[in-house]
């Protein structure tokens, strides 16, 4: 306004032309009224043109603005001018020059000024440039107030609306008007709409609706993240057409969409269409997935980011509000002269007990340790310890975390030569501790890139004295609680794991989808802490892990190998946990042998799984059976040896060798 206000005095060095610039909603068209009413109170000539309304060639905006043109004194306000991006060149280079020197005018528009008019040096002194950007947080709660909003309901309503006035005044409305909102605020569904209509408008395809919403959701946008989402056909096209959207930047990692526009954008998708949003997020994922386990060392923690990214909505939200926002830490490996300091850090945290841990890690794996170091000062704020094993040593008769990691490993199998299992085993930053932080997320994302890119991952573990905070997200991450330990100053220790052997990095995302909105997780655990497959999917992976006895490969993935059923190993030889999954349907198998009515069914499914015959027709030929007979006697064997099974599972000692055996279901006279 001061600016305006001089160029209405002619003041020297004030501008004659005024370029406004900035994103649908942000205040344009309202401060061109301001202008207006400035204007005609100096006592100038006003001439207001609506690019919606006039006809988009010279003529028309000669007409429409022929006014201006036979006074000199006159304001022209040109509002909505991307309406008419085609005469940018010529409102530069032939109508504005033909106006009188004392004229004014001001153009608003969503897209930028061209670089022409920087770069034409008759412009250099007469033109203004103003980018209306959000206001600031002070001046957004004071506009809530004088609304009426009441205080408890600003904090929501600026979380979602920021400083973006159009935004501000529709949640204002809302949260004024709505008495279901006094104690909370969210945006209802039309507010979002509203929002959108205005900020974004008619969209040219669905296929540049999808690249959006796609944009929406994710913190950066490539074209072939576009691809992979819209389909590579589309790619280019609808790349193309973000990168020139007023709310859209062009970062270094690819293109980011303002703040509130994919906030709206997303709640609206989600709304609309939960079944079109966990697809796109599914594709999305899955990409981000993909380039985060190949991406060069170099950029794999903004990859990792970038995938956890799309956890920022739904139950896991506090834990990922702040991702997109890089930690005012840098993150080092540890070095030997901040070893005292980080022993200091564990005693005023965790206890001497926890220090003397440190230190014998300190001395066995130095370069397990990371440093998080204040950016401004260089100073040492916090620390993690990220063990990478392969096999059990001395450890053990140190740390109770590592003997009950191993403890749980050898119960469902050693670990193959190339295997091994990584612990986070401290998380010690003294300013945050037992809080969620953006230096803790700088700990997660570390932790994250180890499980998605290791080689050779058999178990992930995560040791935490503060087990009610981030409960929920490992059990998100699948890794549920596995054993505890009691600790100084009254603490719990709890041991978080999960077996990479069962569930590979794309089946481990595929379980770790959004969510609903506004409901928690649920959960659902045994006494031991595995999640339980229902009955349909326990004898799936039965018939499965029959068809696949002898590859060891496809039984590395079989769901079963997370079940109570595997005993624990007592013979080095037995101790891959494929080996023991093996060994116990074999067993399972001949205990249809016990009743001699299921003589037949054995011989059945012996035939076909375990001798390994090329077909079932061979199989029939070499039991000397019709085909059909032999068919029901193999369906008849299967079902036995799954229901068997399923017995071991759900009965309370299901590591018992003989829990197939005594007071297993029996045959029924038909059967």
């Amino acid at each position: 306004m001061e600016k305006f206000r001089a160029a209405l005095r002619h003041e020297p060095g004030a501008p004659v032309v005024f370029y406004v610039h900035g994103p649908g909603g942000v205040g344009k068209t309202t401060l061109l009224r301001r202008f207006a009413d400035e204007a005609a109170q100096a006592g100038r000539l006003v001439v207001p043109v609506d690019g919606r309304q006039i006809d988009p060639s010279p003529t028309g905006l000669e007409t429409e603005a022929a006014k201006a043109a036979s006074c000199r004194e006159a304001v022209l306000l040109i509002d909505s001018f991307e309406h008419c991006d085609g005469l940018e060149g010529w409102l530069r280079e032939r109508f504005l020059p033909s106006l009188h020197e004392r004229t004014l005018t001001v153009v608003a528009a969503r897209v930028p000024a061209s670089m022409a008019w920087s770069c034409d040096l008759a412009w250099s002194d007469s033109l203004e440039v103003l980018k209306l950007g959000p206001l600031d947080c002070g001046t957004a709660a004071a506009f809530l107030a004088e609304r009426g909003v009441p205080p408890e309901l600003r904090d929501g309503v600026l979380a979602f609306a920021g400083g973006h006035p159009l935004a501000l005044s529709l949640a204002a409305s809302a949260g004024a008007c709505t008495p279901a909102m006094r104690s909370a605020w969210t945006p209802t569904p039309d507010v979002i709409a509203e929002l959108l209509d205005t900020l974004i408008g008619e969209l040219p395809s669905r296929h540049h609706r999808l690249a959006l919403q796609t944009a929406a959701h994710t913190m950066t946008t490539t074209e072939s993240l576009l691809g992979a989402v819209v389909g590579e056909e589309h790619a280019a096209e609808t790349f193309d057409w973000l990168r020139q959207l007023p709310f859209c930047d062009s970062g270094g990692h690819g293109l980011v969409l303002d703040q509130l526009v994919a906030e709206a954008l997303d709640r609206d998708l989600r709304w609309r269409d939960p079944q079109g949003y966990e697809q796109m997020h599914h594709r999305a994922g899955l990409h981000l997935l993909h380039q985060a386990r190949t991406v060069a060392e170099p950029d794999a923690i903004h990859a990792v980011r970038a995938l956890a990214y799309l956890k920022r909505y739904g139950p896991m939200e506090p834990y990922f509000k702040d991702v997109a926002h890089e930690a005012e830490t840098t993150e080092q490996a540890l070095h030997p002269r901040d070893h005292d300091a980080v022993l200091r850090m564990t005693e005023q945290t965790e206890g001497p007990r926890s220090a003397h841990i440190v230190r014998y890690w300190l001395r066995r794996q130095p370069t397990a340790f990371w440093a998080y170091r204040s950016a401004g000062s260089g100073r040492l704020v916090a620390f993690m310890a990220l063990l990478r094993l392969t096999a059990p040593g001395d450890e053990a008769d140190t740390d109770p975390m590592a003997a009950a990691a191993w403890e749980h490993i050898e119960h469902r199998g050693r670990l193959r030569a190339g295997r091994h299992m990584c612990m986070a085993r401290f998380m010690v930053h003294p300013q945050a501790y037992g809080k969620v932080s953006p230096v803790g997320l700088q700990m997660r994302l570390r932790i994250c890139k180890d499980w998605i890119r290791s080689q050779g991952l058999a178990w992930s573990f995560v040791a935490t004295p503060h087990a009610q905070l981030w409960g929920p997200l490992l059990r998100h991450h699948g890794h549920p609680p596995l054993a505890q330990t009691p600790w100084d100053g009254g603490r719990t220790l709890t041991l978080f794991g999960r077996d990479w052997r069962t569930t590979p990095a794309q089946t481990w995302f595929d379980r770790t989808q959004p969510g609903p909105l506004h409901e928690p997780a649920v959960t659902h655990e045994t006494s031991d802490g595995e999640t339980p497959l229902n009955r349909a999917e326990f004898d799936s992976a039965v018939r499965e892990a029959l068809r696949h006895l002898h590859d060891p490969v496809a039984l590395e993935k079989n769901p079963l190998l997370a079940s109570r059923l595997l005993p624990k190993p007592t013979h080095p030889q037995d101790g891959d946990c494929v080996t023991a999954l093996r060994n116990l349907i074999c067993e399972t198998l001949n205990s249809l042998l016990d009743n001699p009515r299921q003589t037949k069914m054995h011989a059945a499914v012996t035939t076909t799984y375990v001798a390994r015959v090329r077909t079932q027709e061979a199989a029939a030929k070499r039991l000397g059976l019709p085909y059909s007979t032999y068919r029901r006697h193999l369906r008849q064997g299967t079902e036995r040896v799954c229901e068997l099974m399923w017995w071991r599972q759900t009965s309370p000692n299901p590591l018992d060798a003989d829990a197939t055996r005594v007071d297993s279901p029996r045959l029924t006279e038909h059967e």
